[in-house]
């Protein structure tokens, strides 16, 4: 993923260039905003410069990711924690990747389905209560809807979004890491509780400054 300043994440550019040129770009900055990564996936994105492409290591991660959660929910879990690191190298290095492929939009929601279920079938696997579970895929899913309908008015999420909410892949290994030590409903309280002050406020505050004037609202339904 290229990393963006403050302002050109929260502004669209507005570049010179023709019109399917101006399109592919707006395309590339969407669905690298919709994949959620954290400084753990930029970092091997920028070893990888862009060449991986990404689907295939996406579809793969779904299928390892599945199969061991499968394999490793019952007496012994070491498998299923061992997930988010194997998602991780298959998926982090093609995130600076362009996704301008024919099937590169269904990267994005591949990655939700691999860290929507990850925290919920390890979740109920180590005990953790069921409302606990839901409030922390709530507080995410409220944040990736917010992203996806704040990119279609052109308001890019900020840079420091990403890294502060750690991303899906750091999501992921937190939880699996405090899995080791068995306290997953504190890491789950506690996430749901940072993470919706996060990106409540920010979403808050973003959507306040744009309606008092500051924000570009575009209607794209005509796109």
């Amino acid at each position: 993923m290229t990393v963006m300043t403050e302002d050109s994440m929260t502004q669209d550019p507005g570049t010179p260039g023709s019109g399917a040129q101006n399109a592919a770009a707006f395309a590339t900055r969407q669905l690298r905003a919709y994949r959620d990564d954290g400084p753990i996936c930029v970092g091997l994105g920028k070893l990888s410069r862009g060449l991986l492409p990404p689907l295939p290591g996406a579809v793969i991660a779904l299928v390892v990711t599945g199969v061991l959660l499968a394999t490793g929910v019952g007496d012994d879990n070491t498998p299923a924690l061992f997930a988010p690191v194997v998602a991780l190298l298959l998926t982090g290095p093609a995130c600076s990747h362009l996704h301008n492929g024919r099937l590169d939009w269904l990267v994005p929601p591949i990655i939700r389905a691999i860290e929507y279920g990850y925290l919920a079938v390890l979740g109920f696997a180590q005990g953790v209560s069921a409302p606990l579970i839901f409030a922390l895929i709530a507080v995410l899913a409220y944040h990736h809807y917010d992203t996806v309908y704040r990119t279609r008015q052109r308001l890019w999420p900020q840079d420091w979004v990403f890294r502060a909410g750690f991303g899906w892949e750091g999501r992921m290994l937190l939880v699996a890491f405090v899995g080791l030590s068995g306290l997953l409903p504190f890491a789950y309280a506690a996430l749901a509780a940072y993470l919706g002050v996060l990106f409540g406020s920010e979403s808050v505050t973003t959507w306040t400054r744009t309606g008092r004037g500051s924000g570009v609202i575009v209607d794209l339904e005509e796109d």
